[in-house]
C-alpha cells in the first residue's frame, strides 16, 4: 500500500513500504525558540494590531513608504487595492479602511531586498530546496527574468525576448493545444486576466485552473443551481442595514479583518452576530476598531458576536437542517415565520425541502452538527425574530464532499423567510483573495458557458474552444500522466498551495516547461519542469509605465463591486513588466499569425477595457463607470428576483444528510492560516489570535481527545491521514496543543498539513480538495 510521510522540520518522505527513504524538505520556518502557548483572551486588531504591523515595519525598514502606501491603500480610483483579500471598500470615504494583514502584505511586496543574479549564480536549485519557505520568500523581490540551467543547477539571466521565444516555440510545438494549463491565482488584474483566457483560447484551450477551484468552486456551483448566479447578492450597504449576520466557516480577524468593522458597528446597532465554527475565533469575541481612534485611546471593546457555536468539522449541513427545522416548525405556531408569498410567487421544490426537513429527526440533526437542539433553536430564534439577515461563509464551508450542498441549504434557509432581493438580506461568502472573483467574471474559468464564448468569437474574432477545460485537480493528474506538458502560473505558489505535496512535486517536475510569473522567489520556482522559467512582473503598488503613460488596472471585490487600481511606487527594477505586458508577450510569440492586437492593447489599458466592455456581459461603458467614485457593481439578476434557473425560480434542494461523524478512534482534520500569514506566504512562526509563539508544526486537539489517547500539551505526535483510496500519507513528530474545538476534530497550519490531503480526496460535487475534512488518526510519536 502507497504511503507518504512528511516528518517534522525535516523532510517529506513518500514511500511504498514500511522503510522510509528521505525525499523532501519542510516547508515551514524552523524555529529558532522554544514554541509556546499561551491562549488568546484579548481583543480582535487594537493595539496588538498596532504593535504587530510597527515591528513588521520595523524588521522589513519600511517606515517611509509603509505608511505612506497606508494612506493610499483603498482609496477610491486614486491609490492601489490592497493584494491581499476581496473585502470591500469602505462606503463612507474612509481614510483609513486598512488592516494588519492588509499592511503586511504590502510591506511584504515593498521590501528593499532584491534577488538579483548573483543570489541565483552563488545558489543551486538544489540547495535553495532545502530553504524554508519564510527564507526563501524572505530574500526580497525577483528583478529580471531567468532560465534554468539544467546542466549547472542554476538559474541564469534570459532576455524577455528570448524567454518569450521559448514560451512561445513550446507552445507552438505541442501536438495539441490541450497539452498546456494556465493557472491563476486570485491576485492577477483583470485587464491581464481577459488577456490571459484570451491567449489560451486562441491557443485552443479551456485549460484554465485557478485558485477557486480549491476555495470557492462549491459556492459558485451551489448560487448557480439555487439562484442561477454564482456571487453573493449583497453589497456592504447590506451589512450596514441587516438585523442578523450568521458567519460561518471563517476566521474573520486574519482572513478578512477589514470585516471587524462591519461586526463592530453591526453590534452598535443592535444587530444579532452568530458565528459558526469548529474553534471560536478571535473575531467572534471582541474588537477594538484601529480607526476608531477613541475606542483606541480608551480601550475601549466592542463584542462582535451575540452566540456562538461550535460546530463539528463538517456538520454545518445538518445545522442549518435544523434552523430551517425549527423556522418550519414555528410556522405552525405563527404562520409569518415563513414568507409564504415570497416561497410561492419566486421559488419551486418548498414542499419537497419542507418533508424533508420535518422527516429528519432532531437526535440526528444533534448527533451530526456536534451542537445540541438547545442551541440549534436559539440561533433559529435569532433568525426568525429579524427582518433582514445574511448569511456569509468562507473555506470552512465548502472544502468538504458535501460543500455544494451545504451552500445550498443556506440558500434555503434564506428562502424561507424571503431572505433575498431585498436590502440588508441575502448570501454573501467571503472570497479569500483580492480579485478571485474579477478573475471568474473576466474569463478564468475551465468550464465556460455558450453565451460567454459566443461574446468571445463575436467581439475579439476568435474561434474558441467549446469542451471543457482541466480544473486544478485534472491538471495536476494529467501533468503526472504526461497529458499536459507546458504549465504557466500566473501567480501565485501552485506548488505550495495544492494538495498531496509529493505528487503535485512530481507532476510539475514531469512537465517540459513551467512558468512562473511571480514578484518572489518561491516554492514553485524550485519545483520545476525539464525547463523552467521564473518572469518577474510589477506589484500592486508599483507604478506600471507604458506608452501612453501611467496606467492602471481594475479588481472586483467579493461583493461585485469593480474599481480601479493605481500603483504608488518605482518599480522594485527597471527589466520588471506589468502582468499584462507579460501575457501579451507570450502571446505574441506562440500565436505569431494572430490578428489580437497585443501590442497596441498593451500601449494603453483602456483599449482592453474597451474590447472587455463589448466581450463581457455587464461590463458596458466599462472605461467610464470604474472611474466613478467606488467604481460600480455589476448587475446580479437575482438580487432583483430574476432567478436564471431552469424553473425560472429560486430552487430548493433536498441533498440528504451526510453522515460526518468521525469513526472510533479517527478524528476529522481542517487545515487553516495561521494569523501571520497570507495564503502560502509565512511571515513569521507566531499565530497571535491562538496564542502561539515560535511554532507552526502543531495540531490542535480537544483535550479530552488527547487525554484518551495519552497525550499531553507540546507532546510530539504522528498523524496519519486515510485516503479514499485506502492509501495512507503521514505528519511525524507534530506537537499537540490543547485547544478548544468539538470532540472529534482538529486541526493545522496549511500548506504543512496539505500533504495530508491525497490527491484522489476530492469533493464529487465541486471537485475541489478536501482540505477542511481529512480523515486521520493521531498517536503519540513513537
Amino acid at each position: 500500500m502507497p504511503v507518504i510521510a512528511w516528518s517534522k522540520g525535516l523532510s517529506v518522505l513518500s514511500i511504498d513500504s514500511e522503510a522510509p527513504e528521505e525525499l523532501e524538505p519542510s516547508v515551514g520556518p524552523i524555529p529558532k525558540e522554544d514554541p509556546e502557548y499561551h491562549p488568546y483572551h484579548h481583543p480582535a486588531a487594537g493595539w496588538g494590531a498596532a504593535k504587530s504591523v510597527t515591528q513588521f515595519l520595523v524588521r522589513e525598514r519600511e517606515l517611509v513608504d509603509g505608511p505612506r502606501a497606508i494612506m493610499r491603500m483603498n482609496h477610491e480610483n486614486t491609490g492601489f487595492d490592497c493584494p491581499g483579500c476581496a473585502w470591500p471598500d469602505d462606503t463612507k470615504g474612509l481614510k483609513l479602511d486598512i488592516c494588519e494583514n492588509g499592511i503586511k502584505h504590502v510591506t511584504w511586496e515593498m521590501t528593499r531586498k532584491r534577488v538579483e543574479r548573483d543570489f541565483f549564480a552563488a545558489h543551486t536549485v538544489t540547495e535553495l530546496f532545502e530553504w524554508s519557505d519564510f527564507k526563501l520568500e524572505d530574500q526580497g523581490r525577483l528583478t529580471e527574468p531567468m532560465v534554468y540551467n539544467p546542466d549547472t543547477d542554476h538559474y541564469v539571466p534570459i532576455s524577455w525576448k528570448d524567454a518569450f521565444e521559448l514560451v512561445g516555440s513550446t507552445l507552438r510545438g505541442l501536438e495539441n493545444p490541450n497539452q498546456a494549463s494556465y493557472y491563476t491565482s486570485g491576485r492577477l488584474g483583470n485587464e491581464a486576466t481577459f488577456l490571459y483566457q484570451l491567449m489560451a483560447r486562441e491557443l485552443g484551450t479551456n485549460n484554465l485552473p485557478d485558485c477557486s477551484n480549491m476555495c470557492h468552486e462549491a459556492s459558485g456551483r451551489a448560487m448557480t443551481a439555487s439562484l442561477g448566479t454564482g456571487k453573493g447578492t449583497v453589497d456592504l450597504k447590506d451589512w450596514e442595514s441587516a438585523d442578523a449576520l450568521f458567519i460561518m466557516g471563517v476566521n474573520a480577524a486574519s482572513n478578512a479583518p477589514r470585516m471587524l468593522t462591519a461586526l463592530a458597528e453591526a453590534y452598535h446597532r443592535g444587530a444579532q452576530i452568530v458565528h459558526i465554527n469548529p474553534l471560536v475565533e478571535a473575531a467572534a469575541t471582541r474588537t477594538i476598531v484601529p480607526h476608531d481612534f477613541m475606542d483606541m485611546a480608551l480601550f475601549k471593546t466592542t463584542k462582535t458576536s451575540t452566540l456562538n457555536l461550535q460546530v463539528r468539522i463538517g456538520g454545518d449541513l445538518a445545522l442549518l437542517r435544523g434552523m430551517a427545522k425549527a423556522v418550519i416548525e414555528e410556522s405552525k405556531l405563527d404562520p409569518k415565520a415563513l414568507d409564504k408569498e415570497f416561497i410561492d410567487r419566486h421559488t419551486t421544490g418548498f414542499d419537497s425541502y419542507r418533508q424533508l426537513c420535518e422527516s429528519t429527526p432532531w437526535e440526528e440533526l444533534e448527533r451530526q452538527s456536534g451542537v445540541s437542539r438547545d442551541d440549534i433553536l436559539k440561533a433559529a430564534r435569532v433568525y426568525c425574530d429579524a427582518d433582514r439577515s445574511i448569511i456569509s461563509w468562507c473555506l470552512g464551508l465548502t472544502q468538504h464532499e458535501h460543500g455544494v450542498d451545504t451552500v445550498r441549504e443556506i440558500i434555503n434557509l434564506l428562502l424561507l423567510r424571503g431572505n433575498l432581493g431585498r436590502e440588508g438580506a441575502g448570501p454573501s461568502p467571503v472570497r479569500g483573495h483580492s480579485n478571485v472573483q474579477g478573475n471568474r467574471t473576466c474569463g478564468i474559468d475551465h468550464r465556460p458557458d455558450d453565451a460567454f464564448l459566443d461574446r468571445l468569437a463575436e467581439y475579439c474574432k476568435i474561434d474558441p474552444p467549446r469542451e471543457h477545460g482541466l480544473d486544478t485537480i485534472g491538471t495536476i493528474q494529467a501533468m503526472r500522466r504526461g497529458d499536459v506538458k507546458v504549465f504557466v502560473g500566473m501567480g501565485g505558489n501552485f506548488a505550495l498551495a495544492a494538495p498531496d505535496s509529493p505528487i503535485t512535486y512530481e507532476a510539475l517536475r514531469n512537465c517540459d516547461l513551467t512558468v512562473q510569473v511571480s514578484t518572489k522567489l518561491n516554492r514553485s520556482h524550485l519545483v520545476h519542469g525539464r525547463r523552467a522559467l521564473i518572469l518577474p512582473c510589477l506589484g500592486r503598488t508599483e507604478k506600471d509605465h507604458q506608452r501612453k503613460g501611467i496606467q492602471s488596472t481594475s479588481v472586483e471585490d467579493s461583493m461585485s463591486m469593480v474599481h480601479m487600481s493605481v500603483g504608488m511606487k518605482r518599480p522594485a527594477s527597471p527589466h520588471l513588466l506589468s502582468e499584462p505586458a507579460i501575457v501579451a508577450g507570450m502571446a505574441r510569440a506562440a500565436l505569431p499569425a494572430s490578428l489580437t492586437p497585443w501590442e497596441w492593447y498593451i500601449e494603453d489599458y483602456d483599449r482592453i477595457r474597451d474590447t472587455m466592455s463589448q466581450a463581457l456581459d455587464g461590463f458596458e461603458d466599462f472605461n467610464r463607470r470604474v472611474r466613478l467614485p467606488l467604481g460600480f457593481r455589476l448587475k446580479q439578476p437575482a438580487r432583483e428576483l430574476v432567478f436564471l434557473t431552469p424553473s425560472g425560480g429560486a430552487e430548493f434542494s433536498d441533498a440528504a444528510l451526510p453522515d460526518v461523524v468521525p469513526a472510533p478512534g479517527t478524528l476529522a482534520l481542517g487545515t487553516m492560516r495561521s494569523h501571520d500569514q497570507w495564503n502560502t506566504t509565512i511571515y513569521s512562526d507566531n499565530d497571535r489570535y491562538r496564542g502561539i509563539k515560535n511554532l507552526r508544526e502543531l495540531v490542535f486537539m480537544n483535550e479530552d481527545d488527547m487525554r484518551e489517547r495519552g497525550i499531553s500539551e507540546f507532546d510530539p505526535v504522528d498523524i496519519t491521514s486515510t485516503a479514499r483510496d485506502g492509501s495512507h500519507r503521514y505528519l511525524n513528530g507534530y506537537l499537540a496543543i490543547p485547544y478548544d474545538i468539538p470532540r472529534g476534530c482538529a486541526a493545522g497550519y496549511m500548506p504543512e498539513m496539505n500533504v495530508l490531503c491525497a490527491l484522489v480526496d476530492y469533493s464529487t460535487q465541486s471537485d475541489q480538495p478536501i482540505m477542511k475534512h481529512v480523515k486521520v488518526t493521531i498517536e503519540a510519536a513513537a
